[in-house]
């Protein structure tokens, strides 16, 4: 299984809709990738850094999880134009993917 993450930095200046994130960004998210494999998805709201009175190194993530690497490419492949143009609607934020083989769970 592997588990694709998408960072969004806390950068000063910049905007982010945690709500429409959550409610229509990534619901459009695993309505066009379910067909690829997409199983399920996670949201997370950066608090804090690690330090005490640190701030979060990410304003928001996602983690979104298929059976393979190249499942997720060709969703994306497929419906990366729809979902990329989507992005203005809650950041301003350019987003960092990672994609990760879960290796214990």
């Amino acid at each position: 299984m592997v588990r694709i993450t998408v960072l969004y930095p806390n950068t000063a200046g910049k905007r982010f809709d945690h709500t429409y994130y959550a409610q229509k960004h990534l619901p459009l998210v695993m309505d066009r990738l379910k067909s690829h494999g997409m199983l399920r998805y996670e949201v997370d709201k950066g608090l804090a850094g690690g330090g005490p009175g640190a701030p979060a190194p990410f304003v928001a993530a996602c983690h979104l999880y298929f059976n393979s690497a190249a499942e997720f490419q060709n969703g994306i492949g497929a419906n990366g134009k729809e979902i990329m143009g989507d992005i203005p609607n809650y950041t301003d934020i350019a987003p960092q993917i990672q994609i990760s083989e879960i290796v214990f769970a």
